[in-house]
């Protein structure tokens, strides 16, 4: 058998450097400072946190519930279900109902119920969950974390007191992001540490994964290493791609060449198209051209988030240029 330390090595680094308690936590300082408030208060009112993944919302109610109970007494005062567990008004009526109007012996404050990943839950699982929460008020606190506010029904939203977990900037990562490298001794430059950044768009998680898969799959974690290891554009993908689009070589050959540097290292069209609108908006032309091809690939986006298939937005994204092309040529006559 393998001994504690083993374990703790093969950790994920997400669950090895999750933040144990809320002076751990980094950014959303007012957030941290009105919960310390109500817990010294022993006024928790029932919380809605919501905002993207990877912004410490889990993370804070865990820091709470640690805070409020005894580790002795935090598995049976706190009850958290997350994205695996059935979402369906069964389990509102079976398991939330049974936690929640029971008291225990051991600890005269409230239990805490956790639903993560709310926004997940039926209309009907909703409802039923405002009564239990009007009924059990005395005996039980909910904290419902979610991604997107507008999936929970305003039933709930106007029962809890809501707190918007924004995405993390990047000087509050920063600090966190060097102490694990030094911790885990990781050879990393400073356009790794961008890359890293860039690529997480205020996601500390992504962060920490896409660290530990490019310190595990290379020697020395910098910016090739870790789009390479993310499955993101190399700034030499793009010009490639780039410079197909705008050859002077007709339909089906810059298709062709555009559907092979695609290929060739498995691009999502998705990260090709957010890359090419970067390099385009410092392309020199004329204004009614930048419009018209932004527009279009903007819709080409909306597209793809819509389920079309990537060959067919491959052919709009090339006649995109084709047109813009053209009306280059007729700006210039």
């Amino acid at each position: 058998m393998c001994d504690n330390n083993e374990t703790a090595l093969r950790k994920p680094w997400v669950e090895k450097y999750r933040p144990y308690s809320l002076d751990d936590l980094i950014s959303h300082d007012e957030i941290i400072l009105t919960i310390n408030r109500f817990i010294s208060q022993k006024q928790l009112p029932h919380l809605l946190f919501y905002g993207p993944p990877g912004t410490g919302k889990t993370s804070t109610i865990l820091a709470c519930a640690r805070q409020l109970y005894p580790p002795a007494l935090f598995k049976s005062m706190v009850l958290e279900l997350n994205a695996s567990d059935d979402r369906g008004i069964g389990i509102v009526r079976g398991q939330i109902l049974n936690f929640a109007s029971t008291r225990t012996i051991f600890c005269d404050t409230f239990k805490l119920i956790i639903l993560d990943e709310a926004d997940a839950m039926t209309n009907d699982a909703q409802n039923a969950l405002r009564r239990i929460i009007e009924k059990y008020t005395d005996n039980v606190r909910f904290c419902i974390i979610c991604n997107y506010l507008s999936k929970i029904i305003p039933a709930l939203q106007s029962r809890c007191t809501r707190f918007r977990f924004a995405p993390l900037s990047p000087d509050k990562m920063i600090p966190r992001l060097e102490q694990i490298v030094q911790s885990e001794d990781i050879k990393i430059t400073e356009n790794g540490k961008k890359a890293l950044l860039t690529l997480s768009k205020g996601d500390m998680r992504k962060v920490l994964n896409v660290l530990q898969s490019t310190a595990m799959a290379f020697d020395v974690v910098n910016e090739d290493n870790v789009y390479m290891c993310a499955g993101y554009p190399l700034r030499q993908d793009i010009e490639n791609i780039l410079k197909a689009l705008l050859s002077g070589h007709n339909f089906e050959v810059s298709f062709q060449n555009v559907d092979v540097a695609k290929s060739a290292r498995g691009l999502a069209l998705e990260d090709i198209i957010t890359e090419l609108h970067l390099i385009v908006m410092r392309l020199e032309f004329p204004i009614s051209v930048m419009n018209e091809l932004v527009v279009k690939l903007a819709h080409i986006e909306e597209r793809l988030t819509k389920g079309c298939t990537d060959i067919a937005n491959t052919a709009a994204l090339v006649s995109a240029f084709f047109i813009c092309r053209d009306m280059v040529s007729l700006h210039k006559e």
